[in-house]
């Protein structure tokens, strides 16, 4: 054992020796360097710059996805090391033709030059890239399996092979358009898509192959489309009912059960029971399960609105001044399907009370609905008190409305002497209302449109006047379109007129008068009508046109919903179109885009008067 302790004693004295003397060596080598310098020169980091000469898109692609690139972005406590570089520098041309081949360039060269300056405390690297042509779609082979292939023979054949022929015509990546991977990724997640909107939920990609001649640079598409079974509508599901029967959901399935899902029939309906305000939330659905392909259950998940709503309300407005009002909505009232509202307003120059009746929809979406309401207008020194009934049916398809109504008025307007006229008017009428916004609470682009027309018959006792038939008709439309550096255009145009005997008396209610918010700004709210030769208090005329044009933008990218705008309003009323002399109203305002609508404080100018007015209003599209 003891030979064996001075053994290793001799071996360890040995090594040491051998170590200092190398140590030695080493230290004459460095020129005298310490060992502090030299851990530190074996730790030091490598600093580059990378310039990348290639065009616009492809140097775009390189400088987010190049490793190279990206390590340059680093933290310079992180930065690499001369060998990481080195790696980096070694596999960037190959990983670069990777990168460019999903460009649709498979012929690329690429090449690093690397450059260190004189104290080689930097490097300064090259990337060359040449991408050569790019490769373009060739021929495209897009086959179908499943049912949607079985049914080609079947009776259903036209339906199979309308929809195939719509696939291939939806595929986006035609002949001879340049090939990239996000194209070819888009191009089959919208043909999958469509097949499943169209009655095949499961469909998916049995194959799909992309292969690329260099020589000719052709791609050529080879795609094999699964569709799996065609679903058909089953049987209702539906949760969530608390008060609502079941009948009213089910009347507006729109569907009968064994017809081919859809995807859009599915959000027609969830629209449809939207659209009926009784619901808060609608869900409507399908679980794809192939064992159910032939009657799939339609699961409908509702969150009902409120049985009964109320609303107060306090404020003041610029034309009708302080007012207070309570509103009161039931949508079951008595157990009944019906939705009742009424509403009691009182204010300074306007107060009214109305009750309004409707069905729930029916299958067509339709509505019958009744109304009554009062109202005392004092506006203009005057004291008019109407009594209005209506009875009609509301019909809604998307985003349009047709409403047929019968309507009658019964006026009485009291004079300063305490005489009253007594006018009556029957009539019957139709409203059509067509939008297309891209949003009804704050539209910037598209267009609304109403027409009124209707044709009755007015009683008056006024001793200067006469009973007799009218007709009437209105049209307004409102626009919206975006414009460059952030500019809104806001244009509209109101145009009505009343087409009767001169001598005919007709209620006050329906007679014109123009000025106001929605009107013309710049001009107190109806105080613009006809003026009468013996100098009597301005009266409603049977003839109305106003428009307006407005341009308006964001005062500050960070307050996007603070706008200002600048308007021209114009317009006015008369008893004939050859005596209607338009008056002008301009200036500034702000917007407030709040979600229930745009606030608007508006500063006009009335250019006939030279006075200006404020205006403070809640504009909402038609």
């Amino acid at each position: 054992m003891r030979a064996v302790l001075r053994a290793f004693t001799a071996l360890g004295l040995s090594l040491l020796l051998s170590a200092c003397g190398t140590l030695g060596g080493l230290k004459e080598a460095l020129g005298g360097k310490s060992a502090a310098t030299v851990a530190a020169n074996a730790r030091l980091k490598a600093a580059y710059r990378l310039d990348i000469q290639a065009s616009g898109e492809v140097q775009d692609l390189l400088a987010r996805h190049l490793d190279l690139a990206r390590f340059q972005q680093i933290a310079e406590n992180d930065s690499l090391s001369p060998v990481e570089l080195d790696r980096l520098a070694a596999v960037a041309p190959e990983q670069a033709r990777s990168l460019l081949e999903t460009l649709g360039y498979f012929d690329a060269r690429v090449e690093v030059r690397r450059q260190a300056n004189a104290d080689h405390t930097q490097q300064d690297l090259t990337l060359i890239v040449d991408p050569g042509p790019r490769s373009v779609v060739g021929e495209l082979d897009l086959q179908f399996e499943g049912e949607l292939d079985a049914e080609a023979g079947q009776p259903e054949a036209p339906r199979a092979l309308a929809l195939q022929a719509e696939l291939r015509q939806l595929w986006p990546m035609g002949k001879g358009r340049p090939f990239t991977q996000s194209a070819w990724s888009s191009a089959k997640s919208a043909v999958l898509a469509r097949a499943r909107a169209q009655g095949y939920p499961l469909a998916r990609w049995a194959s799909s192959e992309a292969e690329v001649d260099t020589e000719t640079r052709l791609v050529s598409l080879k795609l094999s489309l699964d569709s799996g079974p065609l679903f058909h509508l089953g049987s209702l599901q539906i949760e969530g009912l608390q008060h609502q029967s079941e009948d009213t959901v089910r009347r507006l399935a729109g569907y009968e059960q064994g017809e081919p899902y859809t995807e859009q029939s599915l959000l027609d309906f969830q629209e449809r029971l939207l659209r009926t305000q009784l619901f808060d939330g609608v869900t409507v659905d399908i679980q794809p399960e192939a064992a159910q392909a032939a009657a799939v259950p339609v699961r409908v998940r509702v969150k009902e609105a409120p049985r009964q709503q109320a609303t107060t309300g306090i404020g003041y407005s610029a034309m009708n001044g302080y007012n207070a009002s309570v509103e009161h909505l039931h949508r079951l009232p008595a157990g009944l399907p019906l939705r009742a509202r009424s509403k009691f307003q009182l204010g300074q120059l306007l107060r009214k009370a109305e009750l309004e009746l409707s069905s729930h929809p029916q299958p067509d979406m339709q509505r019958n609905l009744g109304s009554l309401q009062w109202e005392q207008d004092l506006n203009n020194d005057k004291n008019i008190r109407t009594l209005s009934a209506r009875l009609g049916r509301l019909r809604e398809a998307g985003h349009d409305e047709r409403l047929v109504f019968a309507e009658m008025l019964r006026s009485i307007e009291s004079g300063e002497a305490g005489e009253s006229l007594h006018s009556s008017a029957w009539s019957g009428n139709v409203q059509w209302t067509r939008r297309r916004l891209d949003s009804l609470l704050l539209p910037t682009q598209g267009y609304s449109a109403q027409l009124l027309l209707g044709a009755g018959r007015a009683d008056n006792n006024a001793p200067n006047q006469d009973s007799g038939v009218f007709g009437r008709a209105r049209l307004r439309i409102e626009y919206f379109k975006p414009l460059p550096s952030g500019w809104h255009l806001g244009a509209r145009t109101d145009i009505a007129q009343i087409m009767a005997r001169d001598r005919v008396g007709l209620p006050a209610k329906m007679l014109y008068l123009a000025g106001g918010d929605d009107s013309v700004r710049g001009y107190a709210y109806q105080s613009l009508g006809v003026d009468k030769e013996d100098g009597s208090p301005l009266a409603a005329g049977r003839k109305l046109w106003t428009g307006s044009v407005e341009l308006a933008r964001p005062v500050m990218d960070s307050l996007p919903m603070l706008w200002g705008a600048a308007f021209v309003d114009a317009g006015n009323v008369a008893d004939s179109w050859q005596s209607l002399r338009p008056v002008v109203g301009y200036g500034v305002g702000a917007r407030l885009r709040s979600p229930v609508g745009a606030l608007r404080l508006d500063l006009a100018r009335a250019h006939k008067t030279g006075k200006w007015r404020l205006h403070f209003s809640v504009g909402i599209a038609l």
